[in-house]
């Protein structure tokens, strides 16, 4: 099999924790090359996602790294003989990877969050919200651009919507379900469209209202992914180049911290379901 040229990110992540497991073991690559058998070249090329390792040669890695995280390797080795094709390799090559890279993310999560000041959060969006954010997009999508990322957002919605969904919360500030990315018409069915998920056993929504004291983090957008162990869940935050994943143990440790916190800020469940009610009768 030939070197990937484009790896997922999923196979990014695999390759950057066997590269800090070697690390932390304090091994040059060579070494780890020569405690394996193989060249220095298939270590980096693994390490770079640039190709796969099977069960059997990653287990021998975690041993020779001294890894006695058995939760953790088995999660690794999960990770390194997934075949899963999902829906979204169909978009494979006509919408950026980052699309892709995100639904692979969550299809694999073991729970989703959201943290949004400005806008619906995706997952909760309706095909009019979604397509008024894309179509506001400088310069314009095509209309066959515009119509693949509005289809793909809405099947990203499957990973609360099928059998066996994952667990999903929503921290949503007053501005996002106030301003009209479209018309007052879509506005309300956008807030309706919320409330009956928020009525879902596995979807939890919060809302932030203006009138909260002390709430300074309007910039704190966020989305948090679940992965098999905690060593391996994922963070996303805008920046100024665009989105970008977190995976450092440090940076999640802090972003689950300001979660909380946006979390104790705001309403709980049942109180933001009568606030978003109102809101609806007010539009």
């Amino acid at each position: 099999m030939g070197l990937r040229r484009e790896p997922t990110a999923r196979q990014v992540r695999l390759a950057m924790e066997l590269r800090r497991l070697r690390e932390a073991a304090g091994l040059k690559a060579r070494e780890a090359a020569a405690l394996l058998g193989v060249s220095s070249t298939q270590i980096n090329q693994i390490e770079y996602g640039q190709s796969g390792v099977s069960e059997k040669r990653l287990r021998s890695l975690a041993a020779h790294y001294a890894c006695m995280d058995e939760a953790f390797i088995d999660a690794l080795v999960a990770m390194a003989t997934d075949r899963t094709r999902g829906w979204w390799e169909e978009d494979r090559g006509r919408l950026p990877s980052a699309f892709l890279d995100l639904a692979e993310l969550e299809h694999h999560a073991t729970y989703r969050a959201d943290v949004e000041c400005l806008h619906v959060p995706g997952l909760l969006q309706t095909e009019d919200y979604a397509r008024a954010v894309f179509a506001y997009r400088v310069p314009e999508l095509p209309d066959h651009d515009l119509a693949l990322r509005v289809t793909h957002r809405m099947r990203r919605k499957a990973i609360i919507e099928r059998a066996d969904p994952v667990p999903y919360q929503a921290v949503i500030h007053e501005a996002a379900l106030r301003i009209r990315v479209s018309n007052r018409a879509a506005a309300r069915a956008q807030l309706a469209h919320i409330l009956d998920l928020s009525e879902v056993d596995h979807v939890t929504v919060r809302v932030i209202p203006f009138d909260r004291d002390g709430f300074a983090g309007a910039w704190n957008t966020m989305m948090l992914a679940g992965g098999a162990v905690p060593k391996l869940d994922s963070a996303q935050r805008d920046g100024p180049e665009g989105t970008a994943l977190v995976d450092s143990e440090a940076q999640l440790g802090a972003l689950r911290t300001l979660f909380r916190k946006l979390k104790a800020e705001s309403l709980d469940p049942a109180s933001s379901r009568d606030f978003m009610s109102r809101l609806t009768k007010e539009l």
